[in-house]
């Protein structure tokens, strides 16, 4: 799937390399979940600005 500049989707990517990997034995298999949950909690976190919201008046 591309974009409408015609560039591959960098996130539908990353889910198909995800998809793609076969773990060995339940170590691995945890181990690339948590990748997974990690990468999700920090652009959680790379993506919660709240301050920005707010609008401070310096006189």
């Amino acid at each position: 799937m591309a974009n409408k500049n015609g560039m591959p989707d960098k996130n539908l990517s990353n889910v198909v390399e995800d998809l793609a990997r076969n773990p060995v034995n339940s170590h691995q298999a945890q181990q690339q979940q948590q990748q997974t949950n990690d990468r999700r909690h920090q652009d959680a976190l790379n993506h919660d600005e709240t301050t920005d919201l707010h609008h401070f008046r310096t006189t």
